[in-house]
């Protein structure tokens, strides 16, 4: 098989054009120093912060409270984060929430906590819920759902489960 200078250069020349419209106008497949005093470019990796829940749980009767605290040990700083509480028996049909919670089923309750700042005083969640029956125990599970996209190198403080007996007493986690 016989290949030509033109045979080459045509192939090169579509290849330029594919990277063309892959890259897009105005961009290179090359590294290019960035002009002086350009700011950096963004690298793509998300935000980092430690979100911490801690607080305590309590069952009397048909009627458990959670009070939480919920903060960021940083090194980012969060507009806001959304933490969920699942409870091992169904809460009681139409019941009001506190600003900010809405239910997700007949078991969870999710809630916005509000701007995270790094080491910043904790944000406080409380919330009082009838049960369906009077169960002798619930447990509660505790997590974040959503901190805007950043990682958490230390989950193990944004997840806790309590086991609540029905004494009336604040089982701390």
């Amino acid at each position: 098989m016989r290949v030509t200078r033109g045979a080459v250069l045509r192939k090169s020349a579509v290849a330029a054009m594919a990277m063309a419209v892959v890259l897009g106008p105005g961009l290179s497949a090359v590294a290019e120093p960035a002009p002086k005093g350009a700011a950096p470019a963004p690298t793509g990796i998300a935000p980092e912060a430690d979100v911490s829940h801690h607080g305590h749980v309590s069952l009397e009767g048909q009627r458990i409270g959670v009070l939480l605290r919920t903060g960021n040990r940083g090194p980012s700083a969060l507009e806001d984060a959304t933490v969920r509480l699942r409870f091992s028996v169904p809460l009681a049909p139409g019941q009001r929430l506190p600003q900010g919670c809405l239910r997700s089923g007949s078991r969870t309750v999710v809630c916005g906590t509000g701007a995270l700042p790094v080491a910043g005083k904790a944000r406080r969640t409380t919330v009082v819920l009838g049960l369906t029956g009077q169960p002798a125990e619930v447990v509660v599970r505790v997590d974040t759902v959503w901190n805007g996209g950043a990682s958490d190198r230390n989950p193990r403080n944004s997840t806790h489960e309590v086991l609540a007996p029905s004494t009336g007493d604040a089982y701390v986690f």
